[in-house]
């Protein structure tokens, strides 16, 4: 009994935090609430998007009620999955946030049309906007925070749709992509010993990147350093990796993780953060893919920016510098929902 009434006190709280009403004794049962009809399905609705190739589905799924905050979730890639969004379950539903995972168009929960030339980043920001459209969001209260190649689509979005939206969050991603491909050259490939360097350097001019051995030098050597330093990853990571849609990733990113190649190759929005007016909280680390003193220098860019930094953190600083990374998240949502900020 003391749990039950200690979990609805704690809820009680977060919804007051949040401002989010509550119409009776019961928090819990309003945060829950998604107004479902028929058949309940645990928040999940399959959002119908229109293409210049037809009309596809995409996956979501809602976890709370809240009308003053809602956070679409950006994943990275291109063509990752949500999966490893997961993490925020643990952190946002105490803070009364009403948040939605989501899979992205040709990625693992969605629809994957196999007409190639739906993967550019312009329809990807016309399919952000009608997923914004379907969960009722608006300048009032969408929040948008991107990890990664999620964070390339966040700030693009931003460039044309700010005007539906009450603040951006960049994880992890500069605004730059061929001073991204230098940073990941001159900089994180040379912290590499020398030999393993050497090997990779190999396979990728053989253009050989099926090889076993590929992922066995990048792993240890660079995924761990990099993309997430604990030394056991979280299960929804791994299976967020392990479903991957790799002709979409190849298509825009490119095979390689030293430069970027792609349709996303000379992708560059730098000189333009300066149109971005909204609250924009730009977040950087350490021993990121990203470099985390661009990370810093975007937040003074755009008009209303703030930057958190990460210091034990790398490209996943939500998993492995968990506790700065998320404090700085809730903190930054709960400023720019108050006025505060």
């Amino acid at each position: 009994m003391k749990n039950i009434f200690l979990i609805s006190l704690l809820a009680i709280a977060a919804c007051k935090q949040a401002n989010v009403p509550t119409v009776n004794s019961n928090p819990l049962a309003d945060y829950f609430n998604y107004g479902e009809s028929g058949v309940k399905q645990a928040g999940i609705q399959m959002i119908p998007i229109k293409t210049p190739k037809g009309t596809f589905n995409v996956w979501t799924k809602r976890i709370g009620s809240n009308p003053n905050i809602k956070v679409l979730l950006l994943h990275g890639g291109p063509a990752a999955t949500g999966e490893y969004m997961e993490v925020f379950e643990s952190f946002f539903p105490q803070e009364g946030f009403e948040f939605y995972e989501y899979d992205q168009l040709g990625s693992y929960r969605s629809d994957n049309p196999k007409d190639t030339s739906l993967w550019v980043l312009d329809r990807f920001v016309e399919e952000v906007e009608q997923v914004r459209q379907a969960i009722h969001a608006d300048s009032s209260n969408f929040y948008l925070l991107g990890n990664s190649w999620g964070g390339i689509l966040g700030m693009q979005y931003a460039l044309k749709y700010q005007s539906n939206m009450k603040a951006l969050l960049v994880a992890n991603m500069m605004a730059s992509c061929p001073e991204y491909g230098r940073y990941a050259n001159e900089v994180l490939a040379k912290q590499m010993k020398p030999e393993v360097l050497k090997e990779v350097k190999a396979i990728e001019a053989k253009g050989d990147f099926n090889n076993p051995r590929y992922m066995d030098l990048l792993m240890p050597n660079f995924y761990h350093e990099h993309i997430c330093r604990l030394q056991n990853w979280p299960e929804p990571l791994i299976r967020s990796f392990s479903h991957l849609n790799n002709l979409i990733y190849t298509q825009m990113q490119g095979p390689s993780e030293f430069g970027i190649a792609g349709n996303l190759a000379t992708w560059d929005i730098k000189s333009r953060l300066k149109e971005i007016k909204i609250p924009t909280l730009m977040i950087g680390a350490k021993y990121d893919t990203m470099d985390p003193k661009a990370m810093e220098e975007q937040s003074k860019l755009v008009a209303h920016g703030r930057y958190l930094y990460c210091p034990n953190g790398s490209h996943l600083s939500m998993y492995d510098d968990q506790d700065v990374f998320m404090k700085g998240v809730v903190g930054f949502i709960h400023d720019v929902n108050r006025g505060a900020f």
